[in-house]
């Protein structure tokens, strides 16, 4: 009961791997506010980069020939949380980076988050210094591991790192190792654990890869009215933001609260939870809702459970109950875009991002105030 209190409350309110830890390069900079910075849309990548992950794509079944299902918003959410796609560097026409890009020394101290000593391999050649080891590029590969990846795709006869067009087919085929099948969710997952071997980073990675697949595909807007257009693009626009318990207002993110059931914090979070975003969206097209989700369900023209989901309009509402029928025991809510989607800011360790209207359990209808 007490679990089921807290959620009504506030809404729905590892060993270093042969790539180098996310982590290792986010407390270098690239993490703010307890998430990852930026959006999740194709115009968030500098064009440059995107170039470079779509020309990987083509390219790896030169050299993985049984690679399967490999497409740029993998590579995409890959570079996202490994170097946050070299923004703030200068990308040249050829595809160098400069400044170059490199990751904390992996000499045990723990700075960073290392704690395994990893010896010399290139003699400084690519990571700048010949007393250790250190991740390199946009997507932070240790030279050992480069040495047996690395391929030229830029024309220079030099298979660099430190290049987009290299750096890019060559995640490319660490990730498709022998032949995966990229395109099935397990060995997707397994994919990414092999790049760091850590649930969360796999979450994290997964996450974004989900909002750039999305970003290929945004919902069809042209048919709606200007009220929904507004509160729907305002959601959208939201996409990336990381997920925070007790987070979001009027105004736009917030720090969130203290704990959700499963023990996960938000206070150190800037972002949304579930009703933190429709909270928001709502408010830009000038309705103030109440601030949880199960006080929502009670606002608007409602749309039972009963009715199904094809029942749903662009710009409804959607609610997700404990036990459907009843309101008190309502744990989430969506905004829906159409096409069986949802913007939806999901769990903690998730960010805004269009699910399924399935995506979630426990459907309980619908509400209509546009």
């Amino acid at each position: 009961m007490t679990v089921l209190l807290l959620f009504t409350a506030v809404c729905c309110a590892a060993p270093v791997s042969n790539a180098i830890s996310a982590f290792v390069a986010l407390q270098t900079g690239i993490e703010t506010g307890g998430g990852i910075a930026g959006g999740g849309t194709a115009a968030d990548i500098p064009a440059r980069m995107l170039a470079a992950y779509k020309k990987a794509v083509q390219l790896v079944g030169q050299h993985v020939a049984t690679c399967r299902g490999m497409r740029w918003p993998i590579l995409a959410g890959i570079a996202k949380v490994e170097s946050n796609h070299a923004i703030g560097r200068n990308i040249a026409d050829n595809g160098d980076i400069r400044p170059k890009i490199y990751g904390v020394l992996l000499n045990g101290t723990g700075t960073g988050g290392n704690t395994t000593v990893f010896p010399d391999t290139d003699g400084g050649k690519w990571d700048g210094t010949a007393t250790g080891e250190r991740a390199v590029g946009p997507f932070q590969f240790l030279p050992s591991t480069w040495g047996g990846i690395g391929k030229d795709a830029g024309g220079d006869h030099v298979a660099d790192p430190h290049n987009a067009d290299d750096a890019a087919p060559g995640a490319a085929i660490y990730l498709c190792g022998s032949g995966r099948d990229l395109s099935k969710q397990a060995q997707l997952e397994a994919a990414i654990w092999q790049y760091n071997h850590s649930s969360e980073y796999v979450a994290n990675v997964m996450g974004w890869i989900d909002q750039y697949t999305a970003a290929a595909k945004d919902p069809d807007l042209k048919n709606v009215s200007a009220k929904v257009r507004t509160v729907i693009e305002a959601a959208l626009s939201q996409r990336g933001v990381p997920y925070s318990w007790g987070g979001g207002t009027t105004a736009g993110t917030s720090y969130g609260l203290c704990c959700s059931p499963g023990g996960k914090s938000g206070a150190s979070i800037k972002g949304f939870d579930c009703s933190g975003l429709t909270t928001y969206a709502y408010a830009k097209a000038g309705i103030r809702l109440p601030r949880t989700a199960a006080a929502q369900a009670g606002v608007g023209r409602q749309i039972p459970a009963s009715l199904g989901k094809s029942a749903l309009a662009p710009g409804d509402l959607v609610f997700y109950a404990y036990a459907p029928g009843r309101d008190s025991t309502i744990y989430h809510v969506g905004i829906y875009v159409g096409g069986g989607q949802m913007v939806n800011a999901a769990r903690p360790g998730t960010v805004v991002r269009l699910d399924a209207v399935d995506a979630m359990p426990g459907f309980a209808g619908g509400a209509r105030l546009l």
